[in-house]
């Protein structure tokens, strides 16, 4: 399994992860908070299923500019998943006819631009040879943290959250778990913010990594970039084995 962090800045995108999305295998992404800038229409259009996290911005950001970019008039369009409140959300407050337009409609009556999928709580969905479930996590709307497997080793990306524990249940349950995307927004300094807005600072990560399976990779990602190098810092403090740093645009292998 081959998995991208995709870059959101056109200096430095290795570090300046402001949105967030993941690419798994050229053709399955989690999150579209900048896949509709990534590479080409064409390489858009290769992306046949995006999985939704939740609905907040800088994971839906380029949604209507991917679903524009991969749109063809054969009608073989992707397939968007989430939760049944995710989806609400991004006809109401993006597919409205204001803030763009309403593409779920005009998908009824020509070549579709894209097909919704609503998806519930561990239940598999099979896409392009992948097996995904989604696993909800501890956040202000509802959200999913997402097990994505291929047979041979699984991997898991948290989504946003605050501690969380169904999840970890979970972790211990799968096979061959290879690693684990996890949150780590904020320095220690901000505690009270990321337990008003159900986020984790580093040592709410370190806690939610005593909740994992041993031995498996842990890559801290969706890191604030104002306090990115603060938050490094303190993440390296904890000396936790097998911990990354997450890097955009690096391939990563499981």
């Amino acid at each position: 399994m081959k998995i991208k962090l995709l870059g959101s800045s056109v200096p430095d995108p290795a570090r300046r992860q402001y949105v967030s999305s993941y690419l798994v295998n050229g053709t399955v992404a989690i999150d579209v908070g900048c896949l509709g800038f990534y590479g080409t229409p064409q390489e858009q259009e290769a992306i046949r299923h995006v999985f939704l996290t939740h609905s907040h911005t800088d994971h839906t950001a380029s949604l209507p500019i991917f679903v524009e970019n991969a749109w063809t008039p054969a009608g073989n369009c992707a397939r968007i998943y989430g939760s049944v409140a995710t989806l609400d959300g991004v006809q109401k407050h993006i597919f409205n006819d204001v803030m763009w337009p309403d593409f779920i409609a005009l998908s009824r009556n020509m070549p579709p631009f894209l097909r919704a999928f609503p998806i519930e709580a561990e239940v598999p969905v099979e896409a392009d040879g992948l097996q995904v479930v989604p696993v909800p996590v501890h956040h202000v709307v509802p959200t999913f943290g997402y097990v994505v497997g291929d047979g041979k080793s699984a991997v898991i990306f948290g989504g946003d959250s605050g501690p969380t524990e169904r999840l970890w249940e979970v972790a211990h349950q799968t096979p061959g778990l290879r690693a684990v995307f996890l949150e780590a927004c904020f320095p220690n300094h901000l505690t009270g913010l990321a337990e008003a807005s159900l986020h984790l600072t580093v040592d709410m990560f370190g806690r939610e990594v005593a909740k994992m399976p041993s031995g498996i990779k842990v890559v801290a990602v969706h890191i604030k970039v104002r306090y990115r190098e603060q938050v490094i810092r303190e993440l390296q403090a904890l000396q936790l084995p097998n911990l990354e740093i997450g890097e955009c645009e690096r391939e990563y292998n499981f």
